[in-house]
């Protein structure tokens, strides 16, 4: 059996990380969570291990927030000594984050094996820091671990091929866990005040919206002109950016029928996804899960990731522009057909297995 050492960071990476280390344990691998700190608060951190019921981290860096560079350098220097501590066979990192970054450069300069969960997606969009650490993270990994054939074409293209493994998203076990559980358990409906698939559900983080002020206020402006509730947990770094461009409601409170949250935890999020009629957000993760709980997503981006999902039809990408926004949203559709794609609730067992 392996000795891992698994680096988690973000939000997204505790979802993916639980079903995996569950995994791992199972087959008898030890592991060692490491938690840099990049989300730190009790709503995107904390609530996360409780409810998925992931290990507590072995070693919490406590890096926090902070520039690119800075976050990231302080990062690589933290995990550096916890890899030369611990002795890993194996550094384990998940998607795009800059823990993910920081996590395989510090492995490979140690000479320590790297396995990238989420391996070969590409948005082909240079500007996207996650878009960086993604080619990155690929192309010094030895083991790709990669959620769909998309993903291996792409890491095809690029001229890697050694090492690359179809198993399937591991999200797709979180979630299929979660839903059950947010059905029988939340409460957040009834908190809110909010009637099952008339609302709809938005989330914005992504550094391409957050960091401009123009495009933030064109998609404020399309969830204001929305003729029904529109609910939004807003991320610490979003709701600076709305206080930068004047007054903005208070905690879970509403401009029109916009109302702003706190973040939830991901037994909330989950029933708030499977219960609202379409889901506008910039995220990777919650254009998935939308696709599994079959409702309909708009992309708040210029690209996705998950191009299946649009083509499949039950995503559409609309970027900043608030006429297209609005257009979209009124008029989603439910396609007939829901092909399996990202595999089944099995990727973290195969994920274990090739470790």
């Amino acid at each position: 059996m392996a000795r891992v050492v698994s680096i988690v960071g973000a939000r997204p990476q505790f979802i993916k990380a639980a079903p995996v280390s569950h995994a791992l344990r199972a087959f008898g691998h030890a592991e060692v969570l490491v938690h840099t700190g990049q989300h730190y608060d009790t709503n995107m951190s904390a609530v996360f291990f409780d409810e998925l019921a992931l290990p507590q981290p072995a070693h919490h860096l406590g890096i926090g927030s902070g520039t690119h560079g800075a976050q990231t350098g302080a990062m690589l220097a933290a995990v550096d000594g916890v890899i030369a501590a611990e002795r890993p066979d194996w550094v384990l990192v998940y998607g795009d984050t800059n823990s993910t970054l920081a996590g395989a450069l510090a492995a490979t300069k140690l000479h320590v094996r790297v396995a990238h969960v989420e391996a070969g997606l590409r948005s082909f969009n240079r500007q996207m820091p996650e878009e960086i650490n993604r080619v990155l993270v690929d192309h010094i990994a030895d083991l790709l671990l990669v959620p769909s054939q998309t993903a291996v074409d792409n890491l095809t293209a690029e001229g890697l091929i050694s090492g690359v493994h179809l198993v399937g998203d591991v999200m797709v076990g979180a979630l299929a866990s979660a839903a059950a559980r947010a059905a029988a358990r939340s409460t957040i409906l009834a908190r809110l005040d909010l009637t099952e698939h008339r609302y709809v559900l938005a989330t914005i983080h992504r550094a391409e919206n957050t960091d401009s002020p123009a495009r933030l206020a064109d998609i404020l402006a399309a969830l204001r002109a929305l003729d029904e509730p529109v609910v939004v947990p807003l991320h610490p770094r979003t709701r600076k950016a709305i206080d930068a461009l004047g007054p903005i409601p208070g905690r879970a409170a509403a401009s029109g029928r916009l109302t702003f949250i706190e973040p939830v935890g991901y037994l909330d999020m989950v029933c708030l996804e499977q219960s609202a009629r379409v889901i506008l957000t910039d995220s990777g993760g919650i254009q998935k899960e939308a696709y599994w709980l079959r409702v309909p997503c708009v992309t708040l981006r210029d690209e996705t990731e998950w191009v299946e999902t649009v083509q499949a039809g039950w995503n559409t990408v609309v970027g900043a522009d608030p006429e297209r926004i609005v257009h979209a949203a009124r008029n989603v559709r439910m396609p007939a057909d829901h092909p399996a794609f990202y595999g089944d609730t099995h990727a973290a067992d195969r994920i274990a297995a090739l470790l």
